[in-house]
């Protein structure tokens, strides 16, 4: 059975109406509840900063008011990110047979591969947005059937720009510890570093004829550590500020970093895991590449010890990570 995708949609309703689907209620709207000419200017970090408390004072800031920020001078050569950009558009742009030998599997578990939907939408509403899910780190959890075969240098390209994140995760992970009171090391081994996995999506929103009504991906705050994530310069990510959604400026150059679920937990509420969406273009197609930095289905996380105290008890149930995507992708309170 053929599984319609969000590309293929937006080929044939350039100018027609798009299916009901997509159409968001008025309180979801973005036409309707965006607030209209500001871009929130969320805290931009430069992360080469000599005076490293200064870094890890706004970084703690961030982190605490925001739940995301950006960062500059972040060491990851501008042409690494650029070639990132190519092959995933380069693999959006190939023919859909071929995009569809590396898909998601029919009802599998794992959600790598080639799809459209991720998980459970309220009143069966579809986001108007096509994906692909990888794991890039660690290598013996990688399965490269689902890393395209075209471009040919889809996987250099992609190792390469993770060698050069996980010394980006390494800095974070550290200024994050110390913002919390603890030694620089110590929140890498609350989240067992070593077996944290490094998730990959790509997402392709096509042009939209009616960009107002649809909605990209729906509010929603990331179920990982932190989300590390490079956005082309098509405007479309939106932060919650004050119960209002806002555009968030785009900066050249910068990684957006989203604090995510489990962080929030690790610290015991310090950190706010950010609530977030995105919105489409009507002419241009958005992408973004967000790589989730998780623990593995196994671990179990909750706040760190160090954190919790008689004064300041625990804020979060410690569970399984596996048992905590469940119910977050169904619905179900943790």
């Amino acid at each position: 059975m053929e599984v319609l995708r969000v590309q293929t949609i937006a080929s044939k309703s350039k100018d027609a109406a798009i299916p009901a689907m997509f159409v968001r209620a008025e309180t979801e709207q973005p036409g309707i509840t965006t607030v209209q000419g500001v871009n929130l200017e969320v805290p931009i970090i430069d992360f080469s900063d000599p005076d490293e408390g200064k870094v890890v004072h706004e970084i703690l800031e961030a982190s605490r008011d925001w739940g995301m920020f950006q960062i500059v001078n972040h060491d990851i050569p501008s042409d690494v990110i650029r070639k990132l950009q190519s092959v995933g558009k380069m693999f959006f742009e190939l023919p859909q047979e071929e995009k569809e030998l590396i898909a998601k599997p029919a009802g599998s578990d794992s959600i790598e591969g080639y799809g459209t939907k991720l998980q459970k939408e309220v009143n069966g509403k579809k986001g108007w947005v096509d994906h692909l899910f990888h794991i890039v780190w660690p290598p013996s959890s990688i399965n490269y059937s689902f890393w395209p075969q075209n471009p040919p240098s889809y996987r250099e390209v992609n190792e390469e720009y993770c060698k050069h994140l996980r010394g980006v995760v390494d800095k974070l992970f550290k200024s994050m510890s110390v913002g919390l009171g603890l030694e620089e090391n110590e929140l890498k081994e609350g989240a067992n570093e070593d077996d944290m996995h490094y998730l990959l999506k790509i997402n392709y929103y096509p042009p939209c004829p009616c960009p107002d009504l649809v909605l990209g991906v729906p509010p929603h705050t990331d179920m990982s550590y932190l989300t590390i994530l490079v956005p082309n310069e098509v405007q479309g990510l939106q932060a919650c500020r004050d119960g209002h959604w806002y555009d968030v400026k785009y900066v050249p150059n910068a990684l957006v970093i989203h604090i995510g679920d489990q962080m929030e937990i690790l610290s015991n509420g310090k950190y706010k895991a950010v609530f977030h969406r995105t919105t489409v273009n009507k002419d241009e197609t958005r992408m973004s590449w967000p790589v989730f930095i998780e623990p593995k289905k196994e671990q179990e996380v909750g706040p760190h010890p160090k954190l919790v105290n008689q004064d300041n008890p625990p804020k979060y149930k410690t569970k399984k990570y596996k048992d905590y995507a469940y119910c977050k992708l169904n619905k179900i309170p943790q």
